[in-house]
């Protein structure tokens, strides 16, 4: 495993971390590395149930990266209205949604060639 690979993979697991810590939704992650040009090598999609759970998921994703590995996210946009959030950790996204803008967008089906992953949460 590369260090860039082994990276992401501390990266990933630390913003499920966050994710489940407020008790996000339908977690996924995304694999886009086999995918020519794409922007960056992972997606993790989740959803909240309101505004304020989807901003509570984006702060438990910041404290939780920032905290455990020091990284900032490089951007981050959609916090004014909470209905869809990006979070920009270059090689790897979060989008984090409420579930009628997920449905709306649908962006799995556009990534429809990516490796899925589906994190079964316990709450």
């Amino acid at each position: 495993m590369t260090k860039e690979n082994s990276n992401a993979d501390q990266l990933i697991s630390v913003i499920l971390n966050g994710i489940e810590d407020v008790k996000g939704q339908n977690i996924n992650i995304l694999d886009l590395r086999d995918i020519e040009n794409t922007v960056c090598d992972y997606f993790i999609i989740c959803e909240g149930s309101s505004n304020t759970q989807v901003n509570a998921i984006v702060n438990s994703v910041q404290k939780k990266v920032s905290k455990e590995t020091k990284d900032k996210p490089w951007h981050i946009e959609g916090s004014d209205n909470a209905e869809w959030v990006l979070m920009d950790y270059v090689n790897v996204v979060v989008h984090v949604f409420q579930k009628h803008i997920r449905e709306y967008y649908d962006i799995e089906s556009l990534w429809g060639d990516a490796k899925t992953t589906k994190i079964e949460t316990s709450y």
